[in-house]
């Protein structure tokens, strides 16, 4: 017996099975090979087609049931992961009335900071937590404002993963974590945020129906199966945002525990046991797939733009065709600190964590008798690594005591240099596991369905591939640290 489980990325749909006695994987498929569109009418602009992730559901669903020879009856229910912060708006006929506005899409940015205001910005974190920012709410209010025609034909609004599951089953059901991270769920009061919604202007009505994330969320109907190829009945056991669940597919459920990922941008996510925040200009908090009313669990989330692009910067335009292997090697080479050469990696927008600041990417101390390229890439890697630690800096002052650090298989934390100065300047050992978003989100489903007793249970067929140690010897780590810290703050300042 299977469970599946599904990630609705942007860039593409990946789905995965698992076995049911032991959560290890059968396989993992991903559809299309090539990156979906974005469609960007305007600057700042970021548009999906809904239909399209679903026809790549069906498409992605019926390739992993043929390539592994399964039969489809032995699919026992179904997880849902998906890209945060999106809006689908349906009519009542339950299809979309516009393009999904996706989470890269900044046209709310004012919408947000005016909410802010005008609710109440002490109300707002300490009931919200955030600032509505330019989420899901804040999008829906832009809707409202400049397409009222399409606004009062609204049935219901929603989540990516939300949609993924009206398509699967008919039903119109959301989760708190979902409202959380679009910014409309009352920690305090542990329910929807009503006078937020009521200060919007937004009809409570076209909120979906809320239900928990690990819970019965609707069954797929007899049109979900026929076009998905899942069979009748089958159970939504779970969804979750795309961090939270990255979170959940490496097992970190507990405060003090932490999810980095190293890709394009850098992402740090990092469990509470507090509701409260001091860092709410800075970090997001949003409700964990296990937050409830009697477990507090905050997903406090920390995302640095300039990371692994300035990384695969590096090798695109400054090497004559080197492997990232061969850079990491090569980075080895040279003393810790680089002899001095520093590398700033804000180079790919405004960075929350730093008041929004967009001045770019920086070099300093470049020194053309004493730095060879070796230095540069080690300069790069300790200077993502640098703004890393930085960020931790600011979890540990919101109340994030790190217990432990673990993260799946990219490219950074594959970089002995990277992950090294990481864990010695946290003095927290890190974990490489291979896993998925895909797979945890079956996982989950599981769980839920009393499969297995937690998620460790679930994950336990998962193996540690790679263990970072700290170094022994702190000074150098730090005192490299200290001098690229200072010249961040001269960076801030001019």
């Amino acid at each position: 017996m299977y469970w599946i489980g599904y990630d609705i990325g942007s860039s593409s749909i990946k789905a995965a099975l698992i076995y049911e006695h032991d959560g290890g994987v059968l396989a993992v498929e991903q559809f299309p090979k090539k990156e979906m569109p974005i469609v960007s009418e305007q600057k700042g602009w970021a548009e999906q087609d809904p239909e399209l992730w679903w026809q790549h559901v069906c498409t992605v669903t019926k390739t992993l049931i043929e390539h592994n020879g399964i039969s489809k009856d032995d699919i026992k229910g179904i997880g849902i992961s998906y890209q945060m912060h999106g809006l689908v708006v349906v009519g009542r006929n339950l299809k979309p009335l516009r393009p999904s506005i996706i989470w890269c899409d900044s046209r709310a940015v004012a919408i947000g900071e005016n909410l802010f205001h005008s609710a109440g910005t002490e109300k707002c974190v300490e009931h919200v937590l955030n600032s509505p920012g330019n989420f899901t709410l804040s999008k829906l209010i832009w809707i409202k404002e400049n397409e009222p025609e399409i606004y009062n034909r609204i049935y219901k609004f929603m989540l990516p993963g939300d949609f993924i599951a009206l398509k699967l089953s008919g039903e119109c059901v959301t989760t708190p974590s979902g409202l959380s991270e679009g910014i409309m769920w009352d920690f305090k009061n542990n329910t929807l945020a009503t006078w937020l919604l009521e200060e919007a202007g937004i009809d409570e009505s076209l909120v979906s129906d809320i239900r928990p994330s690990f819970s019965e969320q609707g069954f797929v109907n007899k049109q979900g199966a026929s076009e998905s190829g899942l069979p009748e009945g089958i159970p939504i056991m779970y969804r979750a945002g795309d961090q939270p669940n990255n979170a959940l597919s490496l097992n970190v459920m507990e405060p003090g525990e932490i999810a980095a990922t190293g890709g394009t941008s850098g992402v740090v996510y990092a469990i509470s046991g507090q509701k409260n925040t001091n860092e709410h200009t800075r970090i997001n908090s949003f409700a964990h797939t296990n937050h409830s009313a009697e477990q507090t669990r905050i997903g406090k989330l920390l995302c640095i733009n300039g990371t692994g692009i300035q990384y695969s910067w590096i090798k695109n335009e400054l090497t004559s065709n080197l492997s990232y292997n061969q850079m990491n090697q090569a980075a080895e080479s040279v003393p810790i600190g680089s002899d001095g050469l520093q590398i700033l990696p804000f180079g790919n927008g405004a960075e929350r964590m730093l008041e929004n600041c967009n001045k770019g990417s920086r070099i300093h101390n470049l020194n053309f008798n004493v730095h060879k390229s070796a230095h540069i890439f080690r300069a790069a890697l300790e200077g993502i690594a640098f703004s890393f630690v930085y960020g931790m800096e600011i979890l540990k002052n919101d109340g994030v005591d790190i217990t432990s650090i673990k993260a799946g298989n990219d490219n950074l934390f594959r970089a002995e240099v990277f992950a090294k100065t990481i864990a010695t300047l946290t003095q927290s050992k890190i974990n490489i596991v291979e896993t998925t978003g895909a797979v945890g989100a079956a996982r989950a489903a599981a769980y839920a369905a009393g499969k297995f007793t937690d998620m460790s249970e679930a994950t336990a067929s998962d193996k540690v591939e790679l263990t970072h140690e700290p170094d022994a010897s702190v000074e150098p780590y730090q005192e490299a640290y200290n001098a690229w810290k200072k010249t961040l703050q001269e960076y801030l300042k001019n």
